[in-house]
């Protein structure tokens, strides 16, 4: 079960963090996956899975002309693509007072703009033999948080993409669900708390755990057993639907 044998896969933002171990998770189910990252890291996925079917593009997924070039050079080596994984995003602190316009703007080009044009490049290729897609949401897009405005807003255009698109492309067999994350312990946190709480990192760890009812962060393995299954056949009545993946935070915080 769950197998990804002959399957060609993208997975952006995938040289870190949830990304990473989407993509390689997926080489190790039999997939041919490339990596969309910025990052020229991104080739440094897990010893002993890539067997030649790992594979990096550096691309900056906002910048339409370079995803289509990346897209159109996978399906001219394997003449299909089956999977997309839209992972890459960045996130930002703020109220709607105090996130200035350069800051909205970036957040747009990469959350939602990026989204699109990795939509818009692959979904002609995908036409051909049907396909999955998965969008990285967010339980931003589901409950109200405090300092995150332009995150929410883009994490919720995201969950409206998802639709749209998984209504549009019925007929060609393609389906597109989204997944909403709670808080998951990835270099970003450890990053974050370095910075924001110097000497302290141990102790904010433990506060934001315990924001989530099931008293952890969540793995990025798990998002990736959850992305696993929604591009593997197993799933093939599914389409149109998010999945908060969040230890409870939606449904037991309310």
């Amino acid at each position: 079960m769950f197998r990804l044998d002959r399957k060609v896969a993208i997975v952006t933002g995938g040289a870190s963090g949830i990304g990473k171990a989407i993509a390689n998770l997926f080489v190790q189910q039999g997939a041919v996956v490339y990596v969309l990252d910025l990052d020229d890291g991104g080739t440094s996925l897990d010893e002993g899975v890539v067997d030649g079917r790992a594979h990096f593009l550096k691309c900056n997924v906002s910048n339409q002309a370079e995803v289509i070039d990346a897209v159109a050079e996978i399906y001219g080596k394997y003449k299909r693509i089956d999977i997309l994984i839209n992972n890459a995003g960045i996130a930002h602190i703020g109220t709607a007072e105090t996130t200035s316009e350069e800051d909205f703007d970036r957040l747009m080009s990469v959350n939602v703009k990026g989204v699109y044009n990795c939509l818009h490049a692959a979904i002609p290729y995908m036409q051909e033999q049907g396909g999955s897609i998965v969008n990285m949401a967010s339980v931003a897009a589901l409950v109200g948080l405090p300092d995150r405005f332009a995150y929410s807003t883009t994490k919720g255009a995201v969950i409206s993409m998802t639709l749209s698109v998984a209504k549009d492309f019925l007929e060609y067999k393609i389906r597109c669900n989204s997944i909403s994350p709670g808080r998951v312990h990835t270099p970003f946190v450890d990053g974050y708390l370095a910075k924001n709480y110097p000497g302290k990192e141990a102790e904010m760890f433990e506060k934001l755990s315990k924001t989530q009812p099931i008293g952890r962060m969540g793995k990025p393995e798990e998002i990736a057993q959850l992305a696993l299954y929604l591009c593997s056949d197993e799933a093939s009545f599914i389409t149109g639907c998010d999945y908060p993946i969040d230890g409870g935070f939606v449904k037991l915080n309310t």
